[in-house]
């Protein structure tokens, strides 16, 4: 017995659109900012835009791992191809990793080595302004569906840490126009890549919560458990199990012992609704599965919750 979640959500078409829109800015301001660093001599510049190339790569594996997560259920995934989009957050955050690593580097070896060019803070300032505005036009655009997907949210995590990116970029280009500290670029590398760690970790903890099936953030099982109980006709509630699918997904599953007399006069139906209305209105779980039991029935499971 069980109630499905709807059809829209994680595999709604609008998230593709959105995420190619992203892209779209994200690869425009990407070319700008190589070509920027080019003129200008701008680590920061370079920095960000190594940052955006990659953030572009994690959006087109984002609009990929959701064309596959729009694809039907079938008799062998019974739940559809929705964990694709945890698949593609896993690799974005990897990828972030990764690529905080080697701009840290690079930072490094240019505050202890400074370059003998000077950096042009003029261009450098109206490059990373564009910049900033793009980002946030991204952010605006991806952050409604964020709330729902996972990898969606990864995008958004992205287009946030470019937003601030270029943030520092313009801080270290009006430093350098108004000072000539021409080391305050390696330093906004360096925050760049300070900045994109902790993100990076947060995206790849949330994919580990998925994967290993345990409860999403937030969710008490006690409480859950305990609310059920309360239900009318329900006596007790056990091998409670929930996990999720991707962000936004929860899945619930649960055995329910009911009175005798509730299955005798036919109330098993109501109950079950009841159970499910209260799922979803008090804990926003739209799937839900029970196993309805007589009072007194024993259940052969090594693993009682």
């Amino acid at each position: 017995m069980h109630d499905h979640a709807p059809a829209g959500g994680i595999r709604d078409a609008s998230h593709r659109r959105l995420l190619g829109v992203a892209l779209g800015l994200t690869a425009t301001v990407m070319v700008v900012q190589v070509v920027g660093a080019i003129l200008t001599g701008s680590l920061a510049l370079l920095a960000d835009a190594a940052h955006m190339f990659t953030d572009a790569a994690a959006l087109v594996v984002a609009l990929i791992a959701t064309a596959i997560a729009a694809r039907p259920a079938d008799d062998r995934r019974t739940y559809g191809y929705q964990r694709a989009e945890v698949l593609g957050a896993l690799v974005n955050a990897i990828v972030l990793i990764v690529l905080s690593l080697g701009v840290a580097f690079e930072a490094v070896q240019r505050l202890l080595a400074p370059a003998d060019a000077e950096v042009q803070g003029g261009l450098m300032l109206v490059v990373a302004v564009v910049g900033l505005l793009a980002n946030a036009v991204s952010m605006w655009l991806l952050g409604r569906a964020q709330k729902t997907s996972i990898n969606v949210r990864g995008a958004y995590l992205e287009v946030l840490g470019d937003l601030i990116g270029s943030a520092a970029v313009i801080v270290a280009a009006v430093v350098i126009v108004t000072t000539g500290f021409v080391q305050a670029d390696a330093i906004a590398s360096l925050f760049i890549a300070v900045l994109i760690v902790p993100r990076a970790i947060g995206l790849l903890r949330e994919v580990v919560v998925v994967l290993t099936e345990s409860a999403p953030t937030g969710v008490q099982v006690a409480e859950i458990r305990q609310h059920l109980r309360q239900a009318e006709g329900v006596v007790d509630v056990h091998d409670v199990h929930v996990w999720q699918l991707t962000r936004g997904a929860p899945v619930f599953s649960a055995h329910v012992v009911v009175e005798e007399q509730a299955l005798a006069d036919g109330r098993a139906a109501r109950i079950l609704a009841s159970l499910q209305e209260c799922l979803a209105d008090h804990f926003d779980v739209e799937h839900s599965t029970f196993q309805i039991e007589p009072a007194g029935h024993v259940e052969h499971d090594a693993q009682h919750a």
